[in-house]
């Protein structure tokens, strides 16, 4: 099996005030996630629905006109509300409720599912929709699991709070190894002494034997797949990428995902693990969940901080396609969700928003605060350049407004992680999302050559 070596990445910041004027268009959203044009130059923002900052729950979607006025679309979507997508006239809603689905909503309000009943109920879900030269529609499914083990950080997840969920499917037939992780049984709060031992592709608190074959399902989890524009004819492209959040083809064709790496938490957890950019080829493995990019789980780059070093649950590695290396790696827990392309660079500057750390749940007590920022991609080196935002809380999606060409940013709110002697609490504040522009990208840094 041969894997490509990445290209490295290379960082530098500028400051808010080199990018010049950084414009509020609207404000007042509920933790959205989500926004697209339409061929009129309206904005379509999706709101998460997630309930936190004690709002209501239901993914809504806003409709922004070009003179400012805002009026809701529609409302009572799945919640969370992962994507929107403009095109062949329509939005294209995805939603990581239990289960997921994809649902065509027109632009007078009227809706109707096109995938229902895809993966939920686990730690990731159902991301964005791109659609492709083919005309199909192409998504990603997160990962049931941090790394293929459920453990008891589902109890603090904050949009998941759950014991038993979802288990991953495999995207390829695997053979699993006897590997047993042992925790306190949550279910019996007046033993402190009970314990519950569970495997990988597991339900919490059962096991497997070793030479236990997991078949392929489909649709699987921590892939991407492709249907036709009316669902049927669901195919899956590839597998092994842990949480594709942001999806968009180059225009050339090749199709590009954002993938949020492994967190230092959980029954199986890892430590260091960077985001990612990959070039998504069809037939290959990712390597989730024995591969970080294109490091072993087992390297020494990852030892974690809140457990064991882990070991591999896939005992057929050589049997499965091959695996890929990452086109890009970002900064570790930097929470990369999702990009677009600069239209007036012909493919060759990208955008992404880098969403933050979620410490104390992603990552162990004391890891330094990052993300909250925006990064240009350099295409033809993968050479990358932060841009500060000073000001938003937390970008978690952007678009080039195909008007004026200028960036739009979406911040998803006021939301944080904080410990407490019970877990981990999350603290967020209602309306605090909004819409932000950004005239003009800076030219990549000439240094940088």
């Amino acid at each position: 099996m041969t894997v490509s070596t990445p290209l490295t990445g290379w960082q530098e910041k500028y400051s808010s005030a080199e990018l010049g004027p950084l414009e509020k268009v609207a404000g007042g959203f509920n933790f959205p996630s989500s926004l697209a044009f339409d061929d009129d130059g309206n904005a379509y923002i999706g709101e998460t629905g997630i309930g936190f900052g004690k709002t209501e729950r239901g993914g809504k979607v806003w409709k922004l006109t070009p003179d400012g006025e805002k009026t809701l679309l529609v409302e009572g979507l799945g919640h969370p509300l992962t994507g929107v997508t403009f095109h062949d006239g329509s939005l294209w809603v995805s939603q990581g409720s239990n289960p997921g689905r994809i649902t065509r909503v027109e632009l007078d309000g009227t809706w109707k599912d096109v995938l229902d009943n895809l993966p939920g109920g686990g730690n990731y879900h159902t991301g964005e929709v791109a659609f492709g030269p083919d005309g199909k529609m192409y998504w990603g499914q997160g990962a049931m699991t941090n790394t293929g083990i459920v453990g008891l950080d589902a109890l603090i997840m904050g949009w998941l709070k759950k014991l038993p969920h979802s288990v991953d499917i495999p995207g390829y037939d695997i053979v699993l190894n006897d590997v047993r992780v042992e925790t306190i049984d949550p279910f019996k709060k007046d033993d402190p002494d009970a314990r519950l031992i569970t495997g990988p592709f597991s339900q919490f608190g059962q096991t497997v034997e070793q030479g236990t074959v997991i078949k392929a399902g489909n649709p699987a989890t921590s892939a991407i797949h492709r249907a036709n524009p009316d669902g049927t004819g669901i195919e899956m492209v590839a597998w092994g990428i842990r949480n594709a959040f942001g999806l968009r083809f180059m225009p050339d064709g090749r199709l590009l995902a954002m993938d949020q790496g492994a967190d230092d938490r959980g029954s199986r957890p890892v430590a260091n693990v960077p985001d990612y950019l990959w070039e998504v080829k069809e037939g290959k493995w990712y390597g989730w969940p024995d591969f970080m990019g294109a490091d072993p789980i087992t390297s020494d780059r990852f030892i974690p901080v809140t457990g064991d070093r882990p070991t591999f649950i896939i005992a057929n590695h050589d049997e499965l396609p091959e695996r890929e290396a990452p086109l890009v790696e970002f900064e570790s827990h930097t929470a990369s969700t999702k990009f677009d392309i600069d239209p007036s660079s012909n493919g060759e500057i990208l955008v992404a928003a880098l969403f933050g750390d979620e410490t104390p749940m992603t990552a162990a007590a004391g890891h330094p605060t990052v993300g909250r920022a925006l990064v240009l991609v350099r295409t033809r080196d993968w050479k990358q350049h932060i841009l500060l935002t000073e000001g938003m809380h937390r970008p978690i999606d952007v678009r080039f407004n195909p008007k004026d060409g200028s960036l739009w940013i979406v911040d998803f709110g006021a939301f944080e992680m904080e410990g407490r002697s019970s877990g981990v609490e999350v603290v967020s504040e209602a309306a605090s999302g909004g819409v932000y522009r950004l005239a003009k990208l800076p030219a990549f840094p000439e240094d940088a050559e």
